[in-house]
């Protein structure tokens, strides 16, 4: 069994009007950064903020009316949650979502204020999947899984659709894969509309379990990713074949690139995207060649991403930039040593975030002390020039962490 793009469509009006036709832009700067023609899906601009939203509500919308009354499961590290619950509560239908026990606190909290009933299990997608079908052999729920569905795949799709009908010309398509869902969709509407499009699928070096099942080899998987809504380790029954007949190539990225990914949206587009959303925008910046002078479309596939992980990846981001540096500077232990160190940061236009000043941890003379600094500057050039300027001094100085 499979789908067509006959059904891609029919999915297209079924969700008229009531998912978000979503923007569909060039960007200007990323085209520039990465030497393609960068065209942007915003899919974190559904309600839910991911592309979900559209695959649920088709699926909700085939159920019997049985199955309406006696109510859905899903499992999902996140979005599917959000976008079952959601639409079930719309159309009035029990929610009952199971989801890993260390899915970010926003996802979770979002899930429940839709309405669902929300049960926290196990280390990943397999232990929930596993309890959600338990779950609903026991209470006749109607598991709503999250990719391994034609109804979802379908729904998904309708991205595909929205996309040509903007950019007709668009010569790849750069696509996140957790289990393949949303690029099984984009496939089948984008090969049908174009059949010289190139279909590119993006996976973490962690989670690369589509690539490998692709490859006959067996699927071995991290644990941890800032990606975690593509971290399956399951490709999809239905997903795999059409993987296989219609994706020309899976590119691996790494976490570094794809913070620097989610950072680099936020800085140029103004668009808090989730980890696995700047998955394509990652993969794009590791193999430019693959892309250049091509016109691109990415599909930002969602921005349901924790505060505290979006505030470590922007700290994360200054340091990795030379923006934000970490400086020890041995000072004599005089009653204002401090302040001469603090005046010349000032007069270098250098902003003190923190300072930290000891006696005690060092092995320094027992004249002097270490202070160490956080300190804002204006890049690398600037850091470098108060290095020369603090040795110029006489002060021995060493930078911690800016590699």
């Amino acid at each position: 069994m499979t789908i067509s793009i006959a059904d891609i469509r029919e999915a297209a009006e079924l969700i008229q009007g009531v998912t978000v036709d979503t923007p569909c832009t060039r960007s200007r700067l990323l085209s520039k950064r990465c030497a393609a023609d960068i065209v942007l899906k915003f899919e974190n601009h559904q309600f839910t903020a991911s592309f979900k939203d559209r695959g649920a509500l088709v699926k909700l919308l085939s159920l019997s009316e049985s199955e309406k009354q006696q109510g859905v499961i899903a499992m999902s590290a996140g979005n599917h949650a959000q976008a079952v619950a959601y639409h079930a509560s719309r159309l009035g239908i029990p929610a009952t979502i199971v989801m890993p026990a260390h899915t970010p606190h926003l996802k979770v909290k979002n899930t429940r204020a839709f309405g669902a009933d929300v049960i926290l299990f196990g280390d990943g997608l397999k232990e929930a999947r596993q309890r959600a079908e338990e779950m609903a052999a026991e209470s006749g729920l109607t598991m709503i899984h999250p990719y391994d569905d034609l109804k979802i795949m379908a729904g998904q799709g309708t991205v595909a659709v929205e996309m040509l009908e903007s950019f007709p010309d668009l010569e790849m398509l750069v696509v996140p894969i957790g289990g393949g869902g949303l690029i099984s969709g984009v496939a089948v509407a984008a090969k049908a509309i174009n059949p010289e499009i190139r279909i590119i699928g993006v996976q973490t070096e962690r989670f690369p379990a589509m690539k490998q099942a692709l490859a006959g080899n067996p699927v071995e998987c991290g644990s941890r990713t800032i990606a975690e809504g593509i971290a399956v380790k399951t490709p999809g029954r239905h997903t795999l074949p059409i993987v296989r007949e219609l994706v020309d190539e899976i590119l691996l990225v790494d976490e570094d690139l794809i913070e620097a990914a989610v950072e680099m949206l936020l800085e140029v587009e103004k668009s808090v995207v989730e980890g696995a959303g700047a998955a394509g925008l990652a993969a794009v910046l590791a193999h430019k060649n693959r892309f250049q002078g091509r016109r691109v479309g990415l599909i930002l596939s969602g921005g349901n991403i924790d505060m505290f992980t979006l505030s470590s990846v922007i700290q994360r981001g200054l340091v990795r930039s030379g923006s934000l540096v970490r400086i020890s500077v041995d000072i004599p232990d005089e009653p204002d040593a401090l302040a001469r160190i603090t005046a010349l940061f000032g007069r270098e236009n250098a902003n003190i975030v923190q300072v930290y000043h000891q006696r005690d941890f060092t092995h320094l003379s027992i004249r002097q002390v270490r202070a160490e600094f956080l300190l804002q500057v204006l890049g690398r050039a600037h850091l470098d020039e108060l290095l020369e300027l603090l040795v110029a001094e006489g002060y021995e100085a060493t930078v911690h962490g800016s590699e």
